[in-house]
């Protein structure tokens, strides 16, 4: 029997050479690997758990942020309407021609009737205005019609040049310059008149 034959084999296995045979797997070999797969899970869980936490106090904070934003920013408000405007039935014009062309005066007439102005006197210009208003025209009027009548008919002639005079009475006067050629359309002036009355929001100043 040979010196590296395992005792109690009888002899029935002979091993020849000088080295001894492994009769058993390696130790240890599965526990390393499920240790191995146990450690990944873990620190993915916590890794996850991290990022939960920073989104947690990352979103507080820009909740807290917008919050101040809205205090530091107020939403705008609409701005203050203006005063209710008067109807063009209640509005008296007189149209007065203060150009060399003959018959604007009754023609501007003719349209501002069309358009639900009541209409007073139409006439040239008295002398102190004949062939003197350079521009569109000139309106006449109580300081009262500033903020009333003088705001309907300029969505009418835009430009025309507003002054006040001494009258008591609520009639106004146009007196057509030499730049007229005509009235803004009636769409135009319906457009103007609802701004007028409905004023846009006052923009943010944030």
């Amino acid at each position: 029997m040979s010196m590296l034959t395992p005792p109690g084999m009888g002899g029935k296995y002979r091993v020849t050479g000088n080295t001894y045979p492994r009769m058993r797997r390696p130790r240890h070999r599965r526990k390393l690997i499920l240790s191995a797969i146990a450690a990944v899970a873990a620190l993915g869980l916590a890794g996850w758990g991290t990022l939960q936490l920073i989104d947690v106090f990352t979103g507080g904070d820009k909740q807290a942020n917008a919050a101040e934003r809205a205090k530091a920013c107020p939403s705008p408000t609409a701005a203050a309407p203006v005063k209710a405007l008067p109807r063009p039935a209640a509005i008296k014009v007189n149209i007065y021609n203060a150009t060399p062309r003959s018959g604007l005066a009754k023609a501007a007439a003719d349209e501002l009737k069309k358009r639900g102005f009541a209409i007073g006197k139409v006439d040239n210009a008295p002398a102190a205005y004949d062939k003197k208003v350079s521009g569109t025209g000139l309106l006449l009027g109580a300081p009262a019609a500033t903020n009333g009548s003088f705001t309907v008919l300029a969505t009418q002639l835009p430009g025309a040049v507003q002054r006040t005079d001494t009258r008591r009475t609520a009639d106004v006067d146009l007196i057509i310059g030499t730049k007229f050629k005509t009235f803004s359309s009636p769409a135009a002036a319906a457009s103007a008149l609802t701004a007028l009355t409905k004023p846009a929001p006052a923009p943010s100043s944030c």
